[in-house]
């Protein structure tokens, strides 16, 4: 009798071999972390070339790397005389930094680049779980690639944090939509009172985007969706709200002034100044030539419809000029999604996310798009950076409808449609450059036209793989003109209060950052030499900034941003001079500005009448310390 025994085999002796397999939740995480990775170098890579930007900021930024209270209100000046003209939430993050990391180029400008890598988390993380994944990383990309992003988060101007703001405020929304949370709504309203606290209206152009989609989509009662949407609503308020009541309660005697406000309220600036005014067109008036009457504004290679002036308001706008190289690359695609979308899911259920997801984009950029093109006051191309998540979701969610909808003849049309009129588009904003690599904009149309070809033509065969290829190739080709202009944008320095994107022009200027037009060493060195509390008093905050960026001193900036803002007055700057706090007074010059030497005439006339003038390189000053001839 025998027995046997089973013996286990060897391991590997004759076991199949295992092989190392990602999961599609591994390879999500890696095509994520490799979009992030990318727009981190890109947009870190050489950003100190910008210098101090935009002066204006980066006197208020280094501000408030010295003084908390400084840092509080947004104040030009560590010693608090007067505010930057928009809430203090950019200047928080700059000056916060400067405070850790001491104050320079890059400790104001990292933070910049690194809000642009967490906006692209979000839009992506908001498109994914509305579209999917290759959607979301279509998105991300689409808005890292646009030139007035890679301009703007690479910038220290305030648009970069309201943009990140509302894109959390987005992201929020989509994640309340999925199970009618409260939580999320209520996290999307005080995303938006900050975005609100970053510059005001504008950050809230979101807003009626997202009390629709919640209220048409969320899966609860109607009663329930009023209620979250008013939950949303008190959220922003409160967010927002504690920034006013401070302004309120805090004594105007020890706190700086409220620049663009007419009586240092905040509220008069939210209405006026940054409010109603700027887009109806009061109180901003445009630069003026000598005989007092609105000068033409000319903007060099890019067509004329640049960033500081009355430009003709319209639906064209976003679609040409300077804001066409901007942003309007992707623009025509958005709206063919959003029109698809819409059109072939309007039999879906109430609380469809897809269609959902169009609402919330596609009203984001309607809302926000309409009145950036008829503002009739002072509009800046690179406000349409508000938009653009908004693009980015819309180009990525309807594209991936038509990819789905491909068997059928109305999808394949669409999708060749979307492809082929993008590329085209690329082809005619590039011919408006046309001395700037003149064969790129021929090889996109070329290419897209073949892409588009052979894409039908895979697709009618039933040929998947040659049809994913082309589609993939006329994907790259169309958006290949809004790459090139950012990355063009990327290699440029940029500064002052109207920078433009793509590359180099010929009047792009380079003076002293905040807006004078060269640097004057000796005057420099004169007020770095004071030991008064303001070393100096010149018209104008961009003026001020610059001299306090040079110099390392405080500057009293007289008449605010504008110089008609009505501080000081004389009153108060005669008591000034008397305690020997302010050192110089810089005469009106071009450091001010169109108009600008002409506000505060009461000022520059006493101090002309009763101290004596004396020439510093090409400035003209006054000694405010040493006698005068008044009471």
């Amino acid at each position: 009798m025998t027995a046997t025994l089973a013996l286990p085999a060897r391991p590997g002796a004759d076991a199949e071999p295992r092989r190392f397999t990602l999961s599609t939740t591994a390879w999500r995480r890696i095509a994520l972390g490799a979009l992030l990775v990318a727009t981190a170098i890109t947009y870190l890579w050489n950003i100190t070339i910008n210098g101090m930007g935009n002066g204006f900021y980066a006197g208020a930024a280094q501000a408030g790397s010295k003084n908390w209270e400084a840092l509080l209100f947004g104040s030009v000046d560590p010693n608090n005389f007067i505010t930057v003209d928009k809430p203090p939430v950019s200047q928080w993050v700059m000056g916060l930094s400067g405070q850790i990391f001491g104050f320079s180029s890059a400790s104001m400008l990292v933070p910049e680049a690194l809000m642009a890598v967490g906006a692209v988390a979000l839009l992506y993380g908001a498109v994914r779980r509305i579209a999917g994944t290759g959607a979301g990383l279509l998105a991300g990309a689409a808005f890292a690639l646009t030139p007035v992003v890679a301009l703007m988060f690479r910038y220290n101007n305030p648009d970069a944090v309201m943009v990140l703001l509302m894109m959390f405020g987005a992201y929020c929304t989509v994640r309340a939509l999925e199970r009618a949370s409260v939580k999320w709504i209520m996290l999307a309203g005080a995303a938006l009172g900050f975005a609100f606290l970053a510059k005001m209206l504008e950050g809230l152009m979101v807003a009626p985007a997202i009390g629709l989609v919640y209220l048409l989509v969320a899966p609860t009662s109607m009663r329930g969706r009023l209620l979250h949407v008013a939950a949303a609503a008190a959220a922003c308020m409160v967010s927002a709200g504690w920034f006013v009541a401070l302004t309120l309660l805090w004594p105007a005697s020890s706190r700086p002034y409220l620049a663009g406000s007419t009586d240092n309220n905040f509220m008069n600036l939210v209405i006026g100044y940054n409010g109603l005014a700027r887009i109806l067109g009061r109180n901003h008036a445009a630069p003026q030539t000598h005989a007092g009457a609105p000068a033409a504004v000319d903007f060099g290679q890019h067509g004329g419809f640049g960033g500081f002036g009355r430009q003709n308001p319209g639906l064209t706008r976003l679609f040409t000029g300077e804001f066409g190289f901007e942003m309007g690359w992707l623009l025509p695609a958005a709206l063919l999604g959003l029109v698809f979308v819409l059109a072939v899911r309007a039999r879906a259920p109430r609380t469809d996310l897809v269609r959902g997801g169009a609402v919330l984009f596609g009203g984001w950029l309607l809302v926000d798009g309409l009145v950036l093109s008829y503002m009739k006051g002072m509009v800046h191309p690179y406000y349409c950076l508000s938009v653009v998540p908004a693009v980015a979701a819309l180009v990525a969610i309807g594209g991936r409808e038509m990819w789905l909808l491909r068997d059928r003849l109305f999808g394949r049309l669409a999708l060749a449609a979307t492809i082929l009129v993008t590329g085209a588009w690329s082809w005619w904003l590039l011919g408006r450059n046309a001395d700037w690599l003149p064969a790129l904009r021929w090889v996109i149309l070329a290419v897209t036209v073949v892409a588009v070809a052979v894409l039908l033509v895979g697709l009618a065969a039933d040929r998947r793989r040659v049809a994913a290829i082309a589609l993939g190739v006329g994907v790259l080709a169309a958006a290949a003109g809004s790459g090139a202009y950012a990355f063009a944008t990327i290699g440029q320095s940029h500064n002052g209060g109207g920078a433009q994107v793509g590359p180099a022009q010929a009047d792009r200027g380079h003076g002293r950052p905040g807006g004078d037009d060269g640097d004057n060493v000796a005057l420099d060195n004169l007020l770095k030499a004071t030991d008064t509390k303001w070393s100096a008093a010149v018209n104008g905050s961009s003026a001020a900034a610059g001299y306090e960026l040079a110099t390392n001193t405080a500057v009293m900036a007289i008449g605010g941003f504008g110089g008609s803002d009505p501080v000081p007055s004389l009153t108060q700057f005669r008591a000034d001079v008397a305690a020997h706090q302010i050192g110089y007074y810089i005469a009106p010059g071009n450091h001010g500005g169109p108009g600008r030497g002409n506000q505060h005439a009461d000022i520059t006339a006493w101090v002309a009448a009763n101290f004596t003038p004396k020439t510093v390189g090409s400035d003209t000053v006054y000694d405010l310390t040493s006698v005068h001839s008044g009471e």
